[in-house]
């Protein structure tokens, strides 16, 4: 049982790197890809050989010049193209996500994560490496590929290997705190490795210590290990997920609640320099005090959850509450020291919300479902693409046709008006387990010698409820009494206790 612990613990170290590295590959290049394009186009760079990038004449000596692949183009053309390369990644881990989590729900957890931390190291060392927008590209969207393996199996593999409360919640709530330290840290993580170490050195460190984590999770569970997997249930099919109203309620409250952090990270950066005069050190520094509420609202809900563990769908409504009001104040700000507040209040809001909400999924899929968390972490993924894969595509127009404030006001009245609707959750805690795996092998040839077992035993428990002939009648009221007791049992699949 020891072992089993220490193995689950460092499972756990495993996952939160590949996280935390995910989102710092997501969010490194923020402050590094315009001057990266730039020198691309040899617009920022100099004749000489040992001018630095983008024309800044401090510390970048070292840099290569990268050769301009194609003509100059306007700068809304290349405002476009900055868009859509953020944009990738999200749209074609939207796109996977439905098939990795069926294959993660056939294969297991620990393989997928693999493979998707293989993909990972191959995006960053692309990145590290890439000397046109083509390459930008398809680095970038490779590494959609790669999170949609390694994202959902990760925290899948928590959800697995945590079964019981208040552990799973610590230890979902141990994942988001790296997903929040590695979006925080990541800019000037790159910001200044790009400044000082050329532009290289931010992608090669992030490609050994996903190499590293990937070692570490092949001597933990190596691929014989996996053999295993034939004889554990076969999960509930996505699309039968998709339709439980419970998750998509989830499912909704998720990706809501993301749009505002979503939509303001490619737009706040202009509206700050165009209202307030900020300065680049301001622009860039305006979401690293948001780790530290971030954190705080993980932390309050773990023990709040451990403590009234009933009142999970208010926690998450609660962070919807905050997140819609704080995203109606930020057009208010006037000074970079108004405009940190509502900022904090999101990213507090949003750790309420994920907290409480991501340990809700694993427990309907354990109380309505087959419990296998592959599916229903993709869903829970996919409601993220959705955010994100909007976000640097239509923040943008909606800012230039409509304005600031009202992107703003917008986002903040649909957090409100969705809090309510987790009311829907408010007696998911009092579920009894259903039996839903037993109907959906009824449904399904079985899959498995698992499957083919449950079915053996099915079809022995039929064949005891049949009274031989000449049966006594005492025989006969107790069949009955079998007969009736199965039958209360097919029934019991969505009582309350």
């Amino acid at each position: 049982m020891g072992e089993a612990r220490r193995q689950r613990r460092l499972l756990l170290v495993v996952v939160c790197v590949a996280l935390l590295l995910d989102n710092m590959l997501y969010m490194v290049i923020v402050p590094i890809i315009p001057d990266y394009i730039a020198t691309m186009r040899g617009g920022g760079a100099t004749a000489g050989p040992s001018a630095p990038a983008g024309g800044n004449g401090s510390g970048g000596g070292n840099r290569s010049l990268l050769p301009a692949r194609y003509p100059p183009a306007t700068g809304g053309n290349e405002d476009v193209q900055i868009g859509v390369l953020f944009a990738s990644k999200a749209i074609l881990q939207l796109l996977v996500n439905p098939l990795s989590g069926t294959l993660i729900d056939r294969v297991g957890y620990e393989t997928p994560l693999l493979a998707g931390l293989a993909v990972m190291f191959l995006s960053t060392a692309t990145f590290a490496f890439a000397e046109n927008y083509a390459t930008l590209f398809a680095a970038r969207s490779l590494q959609g590929l790669g999170s949609a393996f390694a994202d959902t199996a990760g925290i899948a593999l928590i959800a697995d290997r945590y079964p019981e409360e208040p552990a799973r919640s610590r230890a979902l709530g141990t994942a988001l705190a790296c997903i929040s330290f590695g979006s925080l840290a990541a800019p000037p993580f790159g910001g200044v490795l790009y400044e000082f170490a050329g532009k290289r050195v931010p992608f090669l460190v992030l490609a050994c210590v996903c190499l590293l984590d990937g070692l570490l999770l092949l001597a933990l569970a190596p691929p014989g290990a996996a053999a295993a997997r034939a004889n554990m249930p076969v999960g509930t099919p996505i699309h039968r997920l998709m339709i439980d109203p419970y998750i998509a309620v989830v499912a909704g409250a998720l990706a809501t609640c993301n749009i505002p952090l979503a939509f303001l990270e490619p737009t706040i950066a202009n509206w700050m320099k165009d209202s307030m005069g900020a300065s680049e050190w301001e622009v860039g520094l305006t979401w690293l005090p948001a780790f530290f509420p971030h954190v705080l609202g993980v932390y309050v809900t773990v023990r709040l959850a451990a403590a009234y563990p009933h009142l999970q769908w208010f926690y998450g409504a609660l962070g919807m509450a905050i997140i819609g009001a704080s995203s109606c104040l930020v057009p208010a700000c006037r000074n970079f020291g108004q405009v940190i507040v509502p900022l904090c209040g999101i990213c507090f809001g949003i750790a309420l919300v994920d907290t409480a909400l991501l340990p809700t999924l694993a427990f309907l899929v354990d109380v309505r479902h087959v419990s296998v968390y592959g599916s229903v972490y993709a869903i829970a993924d996919i409601s993220y693409s959705v955010a994100y894969a909007l976000g640097p595509i239509v923040a943008g127009q909606i800012v230039h046709t409509m304005g600031f404030a009202q992107l703003n006001l917008g986002m903040g009245l649909a957090n409100v008006l969705y809090a309510p609707v987790l009311l829907l959750l408010r007696n998911v805690c009092q579920m009894k387990p259903s039996h839903s795996e037993r109907n959906i092998l009824l449904e399904e040839g079985p899959k498995g010698l698992y499957d083919t077992i449950k079915m053996e035993e099915r079809k022995g428990m039929g064949k005891s409820l049949h009274p031989a002939d000449g049966m006594e009648e005492n025989g006969m009221d107790s069949y009955r009494r079998d007969l009736a007791g199965v039958s209360e049992e097919d029934s019991s699949d969505y009582e309350y206790s």
